[in-house]
């Protein structure tokens, strides 16, 4: 791990749970920042704005700023103006992160963009249908990200992978994905710690989107066994994550920082 002086965090699943913070990972984001790795948390999460997911994790513990988070939405609204600038579009998302897609022009008809964020009661057929209504006339389609479930302090809860599918081969659009696991996600992330993939770590819960998905990129990859991990998930899984541990408070001691 000679090298390494940045770390990406997840969220959901690897600081927290349902924004209850899991045991160690407040210490261990103090530990990584007191040995002076760059730190940003990285999250394909919609249930709120960039500000709400901050004061959300500082309610649970964690000294965190907006800054310090790269958010789905955010990036989505970033990809947005630069791809489809002027272009109406409709959202489709549990959660209101309208505050986040800032320069986007949202409407409730007739869009020239679909844009799928989270998955939730939102996700009713009415409502699909009429997403596939407007892909069939012409909308482009651009998802935040394309997670299948996610855990929260129920159990695992369906995401927007689960339904995602079922309109690309419906409507014959494939969806353009913003969030994890695409590049320019991770690259931006990168950028806002000034550093090159083989000087940073992706610490993540699932292996696919968050941990192989960075070590395609040139990241260290490491998986941690909390949040809607699942040993049938990581046997199943098209590569080998570069380190497994139990959870993020782990992750201090993989990188050698000094004890607490």
């Amino acid at each position: 791990m000679d090298g390494v002086r940045a770390v990406l965090l997840d969220v959901d699943g690897v600081l927290a749970v349902s924004w209850q913070a899991l045991p160690g990972a407040s210490e261990a984001l103090e530990r990584l920042r007191a040995a002076g790795f760059g730190v940003r948390m990285v999250t394909n999460t919609t249930v709120g704005t960039r500000a709400l997911v901050a004061d959300n994790l500082r309610a649970a513990g964690f000294a965190v700023a907006p800054e310090d988070i790269l958010t789905a939405p955010t990036a989505t609204a970033a990809y947005l103006r630069e791809t489809y600038p002027g272009a109406r579009c409709a959202l489709l998302s549990e959660g209101d992160v309208r505050e986040d897609l800032d320069g986007v022009t949202l409407v409730d008809d007739d869009p020239e963009v679909v844009v799928l964020g989270g998955a939730g009661p939102a996700f009713d057929y009415e409502t699909l249908n009429r997403a596939f209504r407007w892909l069939r006339d012409g909308a482009r389609l651009v998802a935040m990200q394309r997670g299948l479930y996610w855990r929260t302090s129920e159990g695992l809860r369906l995401d927007v992978g689960a339904f995602l599918p079922g309109l690309e081969a419906a409507s014959g659009v494939r969806a353009e994905v913003v969030g994890k696991p695409a590049r320019a996600f991770f690259t931006a992330a990168l950028r806002a710690v000034g550093a090159e993939p083989g000087e940073a770590v992706m610490v993540g819960d699932d292996v696919e989107t968050d941990v192989l998905a960075a070590q395609a990129l040139g990241l260290t990859g490491v998986l941690v066994r909390t949040g809607k991990y699942l040993p049938e998930t990581h046997r199943a899984a098209s590569g080998t994550p570069d380190h497994v541990v139990d959870s993020v408070a782990d992750v201090p001691d993989l990188l050698g920082t000094p004890a607490p």
